[in-house]
C-alpha cells in the first residue's frame, strides 16, 4: 500500500479535534475494506503515525471473532467461512462497547497458521487512548454489523477496484501453494463474492484510502 500522506494529514485533524474536546470515553477508529484491500496494512501505518504523534495506540482485528470451525460445520458455511455470517457479530459488537468505555481488557485473536479462535489470546491496556479495529465488515450495511456505526469516532474504507482484488486473492492463494486454476476456483468460489458484498453494501466512510 502506497503511503497516503493526505490520509493521515486528516486523520491527524479529526483527531485533535476529538482529543480536545471534553470527552471521558476512547477514541475507536475504524479501519475497513474487503479481503486483500490493504486495510491490515493501512492499519499498522495509522498505528505508527498517531504513536509518533503522541498516542498510545493498539490494532485489534475483528479476525478474532470467526466462528470455530466445528461451528462452521455444524451450519454448513465452512465453504462460506469469512463471510459475515461465519463471524461472532454480537461477540464482537459487545466487544467495541467495552473498548469505547475504556479500562484495560482481553480480546480474541485468529490463530490463522491452524485455522482457530485464541480466547483473551491478546491484552490491551488501560492507558490506550485510540483503538484501530481492522475488519471487513466494520462499515457493512446489514443486522448487527451496521450497529457499529454508533461506536466509531472515525470510519476509514480502503478502497481498491474489484479487478486489483481478484488479482490479489489468486495470487494469496498461489502464495499458499495453490496452482493457478485452484487458487482461481477458491478466490472466485469465497473471497470475492465476500469481498463484492463488502463493497457493495457498505455504509459511507469519513475518509477513503485508495490504492
Amino acid at each position: 500500500m502506497k503511503f497516503d500522506v493526505q490520509l493521515i494529514r486528516d486523520l491527524k485533524a479529526r483527531l485533535s479535534t476529538l482529543s480536545n474536546a471534553s470527552r471521558r470515553d476512547r477514541i475507536l477508529i475504524a479501519v475497513a475494506g474487503p479481503p486483500a484491500s490493504g486495510k491490515s496494512t493501512l492499519a499498522e501505518v495509522i498505528a505508527g503515525e498517531l504513536t509518533a504523534h503522541g498516542h498510545q495506540v493498539a490494532v485489534v482485528p475483528m479476525d478474532g471473532f470467526h466462528l470455530d470451525n466445528a461451528i462452521l460445520e455444524d451450519r454448513d458455511l465452512m465453504s462460506r467461512k469469512g463471510a459475515p455470517e461465519t463471524f461472532d457479530a454480537t461477540g464482537f459488537l459487545a466487544l467495541v462497547k467495552t473498548l469505547k468505555k475504556g479500562g484495560a481488557t482481553t480480546y480474541p485473536i485468529f490463530d490463522r497458521a491452524n485455522d482457530r479462535t485464541i480466547e483473551a489470546g491478546a491484552r490491551l491496556g488501560a492507558d490506550v487512548d485510540v483503538v484501530l479495529c481492522e475488519g471487513n465488515y466494520l462499515l457493512l450495511d446489514e443486522p448487527l454489523w451496521r450497529d457499529l456505526a454508533t461506536y466509531w469516532d472515525i470510519s476509514i474504507w480502503a478502497d481498491v477496484p474489484k479487478e486489483v482484488l481478484k488479482e490479489r486473492l489468486i495470487e494469496r492463494w498461489i502464495t499458499h501453494g495453490f496452482d493457478t486454476n485452484s487458487a482461481t476456483e477458491k478466490a472466485l468460489s469465497n473471497d470475492i463474492p465476500n469481498g463484492i458484498r463488502a463493497i457493495e453494501n457498505r455504509m459511507p466512510a469519513d475518509l477513503v484510502a485508495r490504492n
